[in-house]
């Protein structure tokens, strides 16, 4: 389904070509989007880049596209060694002298765009983070473009987008509750696939199987 194709669906659905309407399509989407994106870890989202702890220094940026932390390591002597999430409080209380410096071994968020290292870093550190992060949107291309979601999670993103608009446009309580239905029976899927199915192997774990009824 490309941007324009969605465009048109929302439209259609709703029944809405009011000029307003449409001239807000683009947030509407991007709020579901948004939605989607709280409601459930895709690993088509995870993302490792790789940066550098300078010594001295106990903090760290976060990508621009930064989400959420899977895991951060240092390459110590060519050995790669992850670092154990804690929370700010954690860290201070841990290493109340900054200036004090060692290897690096625990980690927290700091704030949405720095991580805070415990202990300061002794040297300079190649990092690895591997993260959930904010793919672009579908909004932001051409009328041709796709997006994942819009490629894999049709139903999705189509019934988000509807019961988003359908709020925007204040309707009536029966058809928002279908709305709001039928997206979260598409996240039911969706989040089966990305944290069930796609975190397990048939080897280990066989076959996904169901009750019977």
């Amino acid at each position: 389904m490309t941007y324009s194709e969605l465009q048109s669906l929302i439209k259609n659905y709703l029944q809405n070509t009011e000029s307003t309407f449409v001239s807000d399509l683009p947030n509407i989407i991007k709020q579901t989007e948004d939605r989607i994106l709280q409601a459930v870890k895709l690993p088509d989202f995870r993302k490792n880049v790789t940066g550098e702890l300078t010594l001295g220094n106990q903090y760290l940026k976060t990508p621009s596209d930064f989400l959420d932390n899977f895991s951060l390591s240092v390459t110590n002597s060519s050995n790669q060694q992850f670092l154990l999430f804690k929370d700010v409080n954690f860290i201070r209380e841990a290493y109340p002298n900054s200036a004090t410096t060692s290897v690096p071994k625990h980690y927290a968020l700091f704030d949405d765009a720095t991580f805070i290292i415990g202990p300061t870093p002794d040297a300079s550190y190649d990092v690895e983070l591997h993260y959930f992060y904010k793919p672009t949107s579908i909004t932001s291309g051409a009328d041709s473009g796709t997006t994942w979601l819009s490629l894999n999670a049709t139903n999705a993103l189509l019934y988000g987008c509807l019961l988003e608009g359908y709020i925007y446009m204040k309707g009536d309580a029966d058809m928002l509750t279908v709305y709001n239905q039928k997206y979260n029976e598409a996240i039911a899927r969706l989040k089966n696939l990305g944290e069930g199915e796609n975190t397990t192997d048939q080897y280990r774990d066989d076959v996904l199987k169901i009750p019977r009824t």
